[in-house]
Parts: structure tokens; sequence; C-alpha cells
């Protein structure tokens, strides 16, 4: 099936190579297309993995089935422009890397959308929601519930019975320590360790973290 990115960034880039690396391991073969980019003029070359198609216009004028990841490292505007895209031809595919290690994969579900990136561990009976980005070596608990539009930055760590809502970033090598609840919004500082409950739309720094006001 053919697929698009939506961002022609630097992670744009490393969604391409997710892509290849999906199909270079025998699973769903996907014809990368290019990329569609409201910031770069259309014909810009995005690497050596394709050229900037055009933006937002361009795409909701597609007419036959396309599928298209959403690579822009900003889980707010993530929402945008999922709720921009109104084209009824555009789907948005899970693409996870062959790497990652499921404890049951029976008891994980997820919704559509989400980019998770290489050597990551999910456990047994955990919900993910639609469009979160999971980066490189994160770690997902038993039992937890993720909501929409979550950024897990790389080696973030989610301990067990853990409950995140929507618009969240998690930082660098962050930890969540378990039966945590975090609401909307949050901003989790890169090596801070979260022991208590947060405030929505707050961020947080530290080791414990604390609230941080800017």
């Amino acid at each position: 099936m053919n697929i698009a990115i939506y961002g022609a960034g630097g992670f744009g880039k490393e969604v391409a190579c997710l892509i290849k690396r999906i199909n270079d391991c025998g699973g769903q073969q996907w014809k990368l297309i290019g990329f569609f980019d409201d910031t770069k003029p259309a014909g810009s070359p995005v690497s050596t993995y394709g050229a900037v198609l055009g933006g937002m216009d361009t795409l909701q004028q597609v007419q036959e089935p396309l599928a298209v990841a959403i690579a822009i490292n900003d889980n707010k505007a993530v929402g945008r422009i999922c709720k921009a895209i109104t084209n009824p031809h555009i789907s948005f595919p899970n693409l996870i890397d062959p790497s990652l290690f499921y404890v049951d994969k029976e008891t994980v579900t997820m919704g559509v959308g989400n980019v998770i990136q290489n050597d990551c561990m999910i456990s047994c009976d955990v919900v993910i929601g639609n469009f979160n980005l999971i980066n490189d070596h994160v770690v997902i608990g038993h039992d937890n519930t993720i909501g929409d539009f979550n950024g897990l930055m790389p080696a973030a760590h989610l301990s067990g019975g853990i409950t995140i809502g929507n618009n969240n970033l998690l930082g660098v090598a962050s930890v969540v320590l378990q039966g945590m609840t975090i609401g909307d919004g949050v901003t989790l500082g890169a090596n801070s360790v979260l022991m208590t409950a947060p405030r929505d739309n707050s961020t947080y720094l530290g080791v414990p973290a604390k609230r941080f006001d800017y």
C-alpha cells in the first residue's frame, strides 16, 4: 500500500527509516511515495527518502487510498493536523518496529496512528490509544493505559498500573513510578522521576520530580 509521511524534518526521516525496517523484515510492504509538509515547497528533497509532495491542501485532494504517518515531534501539533485531515481516502496505520518485544501481545490493544521505534518493550494488559509517539528503548509496564497524542521520548520507563491521559510529553530517560495517574498536558523533564500525581498542563523536573513554573 502507498504511504506518505506528514512532516519532512528529522523525525520524518526517522519514520522513513522505520518503514524501511518494516519492509526489510517482511512485514506489511509499504511503498513510500513522499512527504507532506506545510513549511517546505513541493519538490524539496528529504535526504535520500523522497521529496515533498505538497502541504495540507494537496493531501486533502488525494483521490485514492493512502496511508499517512504523522511524523511531527509535537503532540499538540499532531492533534491539530489529525483534526484538519478530512479526506476519506486517508488512513492512519500503526507503524511498529520489528524489534518491539511484547511480554504478552494478546493482551495489548492499540488504536491508530501510533509510531513505535526500535528496541521498545510492552508488557501485558496494556491499552494504547491513538497517535502516540513511542520512541526508541521505551519500556511500558503491565496494566498501563495510555490515551492519545502522547510523546514518550527515548528510554522513558513506565512502571506498572499507570494511567496516562492525552497530550503529555515524557522526556528522555524519564521514569514514572507504579500506580501513578497522569492527566492531560503534563511535561516530565529528561531524567526526571515522577513520584506524586501531577497537575494538568504543568511541567515537572528533577528527582523526585517537582512542579516547575517558567
